[in-house]
Order: C-alpha cells, then sequence, then structure tokens
C-alpha cells in the first residue's frame, strides 16, 4: 500500500448520469481553488496541480475506491474507457458503465438519488502547508504525483483519508524553533530576581 496516498471527497452534487436510457457516467472528481471541508486543516487545489499528471498515471474509475469489486472503467496515461478532462472548474471523469452487476447497481442507485458526489485518491508530489491567523493549518496542492482513482461514492465521509503530512510537520517545528526559549533563560531570571 502506497503510504502517501490520499483520498478525497467533492463536495455538491457532482456526479449525474446523462439521462435515463444512457449508460455514460460523469462528475467532477475534485474541485480547484475550493476549501476542504471535513478535515481538520483547510484544503486547496492550485489550478496547476494536474499538469503533466494524467498522461502519467494509471487512474481507475472503482465504486467507493474499492477495486475487489471491480473496475468500471480506466485511464492509463490518458487513454482508455474513462476520460479524464481538466476544465476551469476541475478535473471532470466520464464513461460509460460497463454491462456488469457494479455497473448496473451505480445506475441504479444514480437514479434512486443514492450516489451524488464523487472521491478520488491521489499522491502528492509538492504542497506548501502555512498557519493561518486563527492557528489553524491551510494547506495547498501546487502538483500531484500521481492520480490513482475516481470514485462514485455513497458517503461524503473523510473515514479513509490519511494525509501525508510531513510539509506540515517540517513547518510545525520551524515555528517550535522560532517561538523556542533559550536554554537556561530561566534560570538567569531566577537568579536576577534573587527567586
Amino acid at each position: 500500500m502506497n503510504e502517501k496516498l490520499e483520498v478525497r471527497n467533492t463536495l455538491g452534487n457532482v456526479i449525474r448520469q446523462a439521462d435515463s436510457e444512457s449508460r455514460m457516467v460523469e462528475g467532477y472528481a475534485l474541485l480547484f481553488e475550493t476549501s476542504s471541508d471535513g478535515l481538520n486543516f483547510e484544503e486547496v487545489i492550485s489550478r496547476e496541480a494536474l499538469e503533466g499528471v494524467i498522461s502519467r498515471s494509471d487512474v481507475l474509475a472503482l465504486m467507493n475506491h474499492s477495486v475487489d469489486r471491480g473496475v468500471l472503467a480506466r485511464s492509463e496515461n490518458g487513454e482508455g474507457s474513462l476520460e479524464l478532462e481538466v476544465d476551469e472548474k476541475g478535473l471532470i471523469y466520464r464513461f460509460e458503465a460497463p454491462h456488469t452487476s457494479l455497473g448496473d447497481e451505480l445506475l441504479e442507485n444514480l437514479r434512486r438519488g443514492e450516489i451524488k458526489q464523487s472521491s478520488f485518491a491521489f499522491d502528492v508530489e509538492s504542497d506548501k502547508w502555512e498557519r493561518k491567523a486563527d492557528g489553524t493549518w491551510k494547506r495547498t496542492i501546487n502538483k500531484f504525483g500521481h492520480l490513482y482513482d475516481v470514485s462514485p461514492v455513497y458517503h461524503a465521509a473523510y473515514s479513509k483519508t490519511s494525509v501525508y503530512m510531513r510539509g506540515k510537520e517540517l513547518e510545525e517545528k520551524r515555528l517550535e524553533e522560532e517561538n523556542k526559549v533559550p536554554e537556561g533563560y530561566y534560570s538567569q531570571i531566577e537568579n536576577q530576581f534573587n527567586f
């Protein structure tokens, strides 16, 4: 398992079936310049984060990120049954649901409104962590390393999120060092005032 793998859900009604007779499914896997919701920090994806990433990624369309259930579609280096398109809003994915039990389950749950959201799995090549004025953290993803899957999901929970936080840990250490009281400081004060 890739220990740097992260999973995020995209909020809002972002997945839909073209019409009741069609098997075409599309949605936004991720949105640019939109603050995250449901994490213990703010996360924003820059508009440049996907440059060159699709052409070097093997991306699966899965149900709830579960490859064990089967694959709905696939894009290998930008080619295949899964179409990935970047527009000004984010990453659109599009595929024709296969004539399998998984494809039929997806279509039925889209029709019923059980599935309304999308999620994606990725790792990060470049990000920036900064402490905001209110003491919370903001992470800007400047560049993805790879995309691994786009998934229609039942729940918009971040329960599977595993955030690789090396950048945040380094920034916290730097802030600790800046605010660190020099060794022996308190004993100097005590001696000065004869405590």
